[in-house]
């Protein structure tokens, strides 16, 4: 399966961010378990996107990353910044490990605080596990590693991924699904199968609802093989009494598109969102009300399932 095969473009970088904001501490369990360890986790953690922000601004490179930066407290009272990078795309880059170090150092710089640096390399290239970056000169040296987990290494353990309380799991397994799978066929059977798991753990709506939507970012379809998909997690839906208002909304898009009725589609989607941000954010402002009109279909969508964990209608249609 192709690129052009699937329903909207490839975009593992938010999810990442969906799923490092809703599950942070399972994240840091599952993949950096020393690290978990050393936290205590009693006295909370927050994310500092702003002051992320503020030291990556010149940094677009052009490529799609998702990272996050997060306040944790060690076991010894002291303060501690958590950044995380997760390297998403198909190719290994040559400079990553330099962009960890300019990173690591410009917060260290301009904060003055511990910063651990931890990178998530999803590729599927083996030879790719960048830990270091080293440089000398004249006598002058430095040397800066990083712990690093490496997804593909998870293959070896799947059946534990399966059998895992852990609800980051499912995350790790969607990304390897996304990276190994190209037939469509093969894609929508396994996605289907995570979807089911995901039914049968007992989880809360709210935790379903969330690692629905990222697995279904993840893991894109071709779009003849989009309605399959949802009537099978319909059909799972009844079949446990769990039902899930944005699976039957996401049906009839899917009815909607393979009747060819797209400007309908488009109509009933953007009216679907507005009821939506009515329902959570009050009055909408001409501002929003402009970017919806002029919003494509593929806006749309992605605002359709990003209102779900959008804090604020500014954050929501900022995204884009």
């Amino acid at each position: 399966m192709s690129e052009a095969d699937t329903s909207q473009p490839a975009d593992h970088d938010s999810p990442w961010k969906m799923a490092l904001d809703g599950y942070f501490q399972e994240f840091l369990d599952l993949l950096f378990p020393a690290i978990h360890e050393q936290v205590d986790w009693s006295k909370g953690f927050s994310f500092l996107d702003k002051e992320l922000q503020q030291i990556t601004a010149d940094a677009n490179s052009g490529r799609r990353y998702a990272d996050k930066l997060i306040k944790v407290y060690a076991q010894d009272g002291s303060e501690t910044w958590v950044l995380i990078h997760v390297e998403v795309q198909g190719e290994p880059e040559e400079a990553f490990s330099e962009r960890m170090y300019t990173y690591q150092y410009r917060l260290r710089d301009r904060y003055g605080v511990d910063v651990v640096s931890l990178a998530v390399l999803a590729d599927i290239r083996d030879s790719f596990r960048p830990t270091t970056f080293r440089y000398q000169r004249w006598g002058c040296e430095l040397t800066f590693t990083f712990p690093t987990a490496k997804l593909m290494d998870w293959e070896a353990n799947w059946t534990k991924l399966e059998a895992s309380d852990n609800v980051f799991a499912l995350v790790v397994m969607a990304q390897i699904y996304a990276k190994r799978l190209k037939d469509g066929a093969t894609r929508k059977d396994v996605k289907i199968a995570l979807i089911r798991l995901l039914y049968e753990r007992g989880y809360s709506r709210e935790q379903i609802v969330r690692l629905f939507n990222i697995i279904d970012w993840m893991l894109q379809l071709p779009r003849a093989l989009e309605s399959e998909f949802v009537q099978a997690v319909y059909a799972i839906q009844e079949e446990k009494h769990m039902p899930y208002v944005n699976t039957v909304e996401r049906f009839e898009r899917e009815k909607e598109r393979q009747e060819g009725r797209q400007e309908g589609r488009h109509e009933g989607v953007e009216g679907t969102l507005r009821k939506q941000i009515a329902l959570k954010f009050g009055e909408m402002p001409d501002w929003a009300d402009q970017r919806l009109t002029l919003a494509s279909d593929t806006q749309l969508d992605e605002w359709v399932v990003q209102i779900l964990t959008a804090d604020s209608l500014e954050t929501l249609l900022d995204k884009q």
